[in-house]
């Protein structure tokens, strides 16, 4: 299954790409489909290479005419082909095999009506599980699909959706079409797209920057439509096209827009030219937190600005698949301030895509933005937060460097000269030097090809009337990733105002650079009352606060003016407590102190989760207990004081609900489902009724029957999602068993469905109903790695690692089974090494807080 960079730069060598025609059918039942490919192509004459297939039976090959034995050809993933001709036509006939697991062509009943849905996914490599394929970036071709399928059917691709032809009836009498699309533009392989069933839409347009009427399509299943909410995508798309196309310089590429919400998604969306694919969980079918809603927008505009960067221009292989990501997501996060209602997303940016940057930068697997790739392991490895969140910050410290106006003027030109076709890192950089005068060889050396996080503290001397006399910022790396780098950054000075404000009185914009950079322009101003590094979040950096900033910062967080330098100091206090560096209950102390007054949705999600994340994991054991309950009674006491009905007071509630332990607390949860207890303003819809459910389970007051009763009341994929966790959160040692061998042992669940068993598996209010597992885990994993595809086996190895067994004995075990790995083993190596540091930083958070 895995395609090195070494065997595709000698395919690339040797083969040109014209065009594929594919023709699928769809009514062959359930299991498998059949494809049919075309493939025309350029080679060398006399060599030989293979064109990727993951079949479930190859029928026939035919080469230039010549029959080729599929039994010697094809090994089920690949098919040989020797002798190519100058000019070749190839033909594979073949049975292909639908997917449960949000990879290839995914087939999913809906449980309301009965019907069919599928949609592809091909990144990184599961195009060839479509159709036979060349699947590598930089060969791009023509692609055309024909489709046969249920006449009651959508059916959608990259091209337009063209009026069905009539064909004859299936096996099952029922009535089929044929719908003949036409050929793409020139596009690589892994943004192709096929989505087939009964979906319904709601359609629209936008004029394009060169006067084009392009279509726009938003589409859903049946049994969801009622809560697609197609008016603001719409919205969104057009601030998207109305932006990007002023900011490239180049119109929409593509004929049509069309976004799809489809089930049992793995990631957020997907680029397919002309077709995205989103996670269905974002159409809401109640409230939610409207980080949620941000979240979709950010994702709206991530997917509109692959179209051109991705899309139009693609990587030429995937060891730059962290800019395709990077930039796309620095341009959502661009566009959303500047064109959409969004206009605080830099602080999500800084509270969502940061942390998650940094968190990935500070383990033992991180590695420089720009990896080597050698292989297809080692792209689903790298997938992670170096290449989104640490790519996309360090991508706007780039633009900080160069400054935006030269930033955008050299991404217009990259766009003029290479559209159509493949490019490497260094394909923009040359226009970005040549726009704004830079020499960005250092700056990429340092940046792009080193791992690690910077630290940058201040150090200020001051006399006795409180004037500043010398300021210098000094900045530190870890031993193991020592590089010292530049930033352009800013240094604010905010002070209290009479109303009880903290304001910014003072900004200085700087670069720094080596372990001592002095900022003489500070020398002579008074010291105000906070001094804050990195203001406006502009460099990737971990920032400390000094003393008396620190002091003022903890006394009064909620005193920000602005969200974005509050959500600054959160993360810097979230680092500290990360790193043992402060216990771990000052910062819950802090959050349940400020997180009332909170004013951006997605600050208050995010430090809910660390809220979390630090009861669990980083209080110290004998403190735990009465932390957690403490901490749980007063969510309850500020969704009671905040307004009825407001965005904090949801999430206040959800959050109560997932950490909810005491006897009062599940008596509280208990009211809240029964209705015999109310907050004002808080409406109980089914997704609410569902977490509430799971803590009443968790908690051991409900059981099996309780969770089918709740699904009778909601049997659609998000009532089954919901029962599974459930049912896997049962706390007895029976349930935990059947869970088990529901997950790891007959491993027949789908995508959604076995991610939903091991959340609810590790739902436990006591551990030891754990403890059985440890060691079955261990025994359990390599086998899992080796037979299951990689977004399954990341499930299983990630979601059921020990991890709440938080002791030196886990990560001695670890250390056994990481020395017992053989070398071939990267993918399952980089995960529990992960698995082992965050025990590890778990044990080092706790030993500070027992001394606090």
């Amino acid at each position: 299954m895995n395609l090195t960079r070494a065997e595709a730069r000698e395919r690339a060598a040797l083969i040109a790409v014209d065009s594929y025609d594919v023709s699928l059918d769809l009514t062959t039942g359930g299991t498998v489909f059949g494809s049919t490919t075309t493939v025309r192509f350029t080679a060398t004459p006399g060599s030989s290479t293979f064109i990727d297939a993951v079949t479930d039976a190859v029928h026939s090959v035919t080469l230039n005419g010549r029959e080729l034995d599929p039994a010697e050809v094809s090994d089920g993933v690949r098919i040989q082909l020797p002798g190519l001709a100058a000019d070749n036509e190839l033909t594979v006939v073949a049975d292909a095999p639908y997917m449960n697991t949000g990879e290839g062509l995914h087939r999913f009943v809906d449980p309301v009506d009965g019907e069919v849905y599928l949609y592809t996914q091909f990144e990184v490599p599961d195009s060839r599980r479509m159709f036979a394929v060349f699947e590598q970036p930089d060969l791009k071709a023509a692609f055309r699909f024909r489709v046969t399928a249920p006449s009651h059917w959508d059916v959608i691709s990259n091209s337009p959706t063209p009026e069905p032809e009539a064909a004859a009836p299936g096996d099952d009498g029922g009535a089929r079409s044929v719908w003949d699309f036409a050929p793409t533009p020139r596009l690589s392989s892994y943004v192709t797209a096929l989505i087939a069933g009964p979906y319904q839409s709601v359609r629209s347009d936008v004029t394009s920057s060169d006067g084009r009427v392009v279509p726009l399509g938003v589409f859903a299943r049946k049994s969801l439509m009622q809560y697609l909410d197609a008016d603001n995508i719409f919205e969104l798309t057009r601030q998207g096209f109305e932006f990007f196309e002023a900011q490239f310089g180049c119109p929409y590429p593509f004929e049509k827009y069309d976004q799809l919400f489809v089930p049992e998604f793995n990631a957020g969306a997907m680029e397919n030219a002309g077709a995205v694919t989103i996670l269905e969980g974002y159409v809401f079918r109640g409230k939610v937190p409207e980080a949620q809603v941000e979240r979709r927008a950010i994702t709206v505009l991530h997917e509109l600005a692959h179209m051109w960067f991705g899309d139009l221009v693609t990587m030429r292989w995937w060891n730059d698949l962290w800019l395709n990501e990077s930039f796309a997501e620095y341009m959502s996060h661009l566009a959303a301030v500047e064109n959409t209602k969004f206009q605080s997303a830099w602080t999500t940016f800084a509270s969502v895509e940061k942390s998650w940057a940094y968190r990935q930068d500070q383990l033992p697997t991180t590695h420089p933005i720009f990896a080597e790739i050698n292989n297809l392991n080692d792209v689903e490895v790298n997938f992670d937060g170096i290449t989104y969140a640490k790519g996309a910050s360090v991508l706007r410290q780039l633009v900080a460097w160069v400054g935006p106006d030269k930033f955008m003027a050299g991404v217009r030109e990259y766009f003029a000269k290479h559209s159509w076709r493949n490019t490497e890192l260094g394909d923009l950089m040359v226009e970005l030097e040549k726009a704004s005068g830079r020499d960005l060889d250092q700056w990429g050396r340092l940046w792009l090809e080193t791992a690690g996080v910077n630290s940058l503290k201040p150090e200020l001397a001051v006399d006795a009337d409180g004037t500043i006399t010398s300021f210098a910022i000094l900045q530190s790396a870890v031993a193991e990733q020592p590089t010292i780098r530049p930033h352009r950054l800013a240094v604010g000075f905010y002070d209290l105002t009479g109303e009880g404000t903290l304001e910014r009185v003072h900004r200085e914009e700087l670069d720094v650079d080596g372990e001592r950079t002095e900022v003489p322009e500070l020398a002579g101003l008074k010291r105000p009352d906070l001094i804050l590094l990195n203001d406006d979040d502009l460099a990737y950096a971990k920032v400390r606060l000094d003393e008396q900033s620190l002091a003022t910062a903890t006394a009064h967080l909620k005193d920000f003016r602005e969200s974005l330098p509050r959500t600054l100091v959160w993360g810097s206090a979230w680092d500290a407590a990360r790193d043992g560096e402060s216990p771990a209950r000052g910062y819950v102390d802090l959050i349940l102190a400020n997180i009332a007054s909170e004013s951006d949705s997605s600050v208050i999600l995010v430090q809910l989760r660390q809220l979390a994340t630090t009861l669990t994991f980083y209080v110290a054991g004998e403190h735990r207990e009465a932390a957690t309950v403490a901490a749980v009674d007063r969510l309850w006491e500020l969704a009671s004081d905040v307004p009825g009905g407001s965005d904090a007071q949801l999430q206040f509630i959800k959050s109560f609900a997932l950490l909810a332990r005491s006897a009062q607390q599940l008596d509280q949860i208990a009211g809240l489902l029964d209705g015999s207890l109310t907050l004002a303003g808080l409406a109980v819809d089914q997704d609410l009724r569902w977490e509430l459910v799971a803590a009443l389970v968790a908690g051991g007051r409900l059981g099996r029957a309780d969770v089918d009763a709740e699904l009778e009341r909601d049997n659609t994929s998000s009532g089954q999602n919901a029962a599974a966790l459930a049912k896997a959160a049962i706390p007895t040692p029976e349930a935990k068993a059947e869970a088990w061998e529901s997950i790891v042992v007959k491993g027949d669940l789908s995508n959604a469905i076995q991610a939903s068993a091991v959340a609810g598996f590790t739902r436990v209010l006591d551990t030891a109903l754990l403890e059985p597992y440890a060691e079955k885990y261990f025994e359990a994993v390599p086998g899992i790695v080796a037979d299951r595809t990689f977004a399954l086996a990341q499930q299983i190895v990630l979601g059921l690692y020990p991890a709440q067994l938080t002791s030196q004995a886990t990560v001695d075990r670890t250390d056994g089974f990481l020395a017992s790995l053989p070398e071939e083993s990267a993918a399952l190596r980089r995960m529990m090494l992960e698995n082992r540091d965050g025990v590890a930083r778990a044990l080092r958070a706790r030993a500070a807080d027992v001394q606090a």
